[in-house]
């Protein structure tokens, strides 16, 4: 089992900046890859970001390439989230997810990910 805390979620204004920490614990040697998704009310959960532990391959969803950057810190088995130039539209719940296997289904699938965290909330104001 694999836990995962979210936390640096919070209220901007837009153009600003926050960065989210994803911090996991458990049986953290398995992890294949992790990944950022985002809900926002109303609409179903989309994948923001994902970096794969062996190596430094990073993936991203179209709408936030060049203004997020997914990063990770594997003594502190650590993922984090930079997101610059936010925009209203970003405001969400923002979730970490963690896979121990090859995501035969693609790094954007939920049902690639295998454990979830209980998300932090991301407020951007216009």
């Amino acid at each position: 089992q694999v836990q995962l805390v979210e936390s640096g979620g919070g209220l901007v204004q837009a153009g600003g900046s926050l960065r989210l920490s994803c911090a996991a614990s458990g049986r953290t040697s398995s992890n294949y890859a992790m990944g950022w998704f985002r809900q926002a009310p109303g609409k179903e959960r989309e994948f923001v970001a994902a970096t794969r532990w062996i190596d430094d391959r990073t993936y991203y969803a179209d709408f936030v390439k060049g203004r997020f950057t997914i990063s990770r810190d594997n003594a502190k088995n650590t993922v984090y989230l930079r997101m610059n130039s936010l925009k209203p539209e970003d405001t969400a719940v923002y979730y970490c997810a963690a896979t121990q296997r090859w995501p035969i289904m693609g790094y954007a699938a939920r049902a690639a990910y295998d454990y979830w965290g209980q998300g932090t909330q991301v407020t951007v104001s216009s």
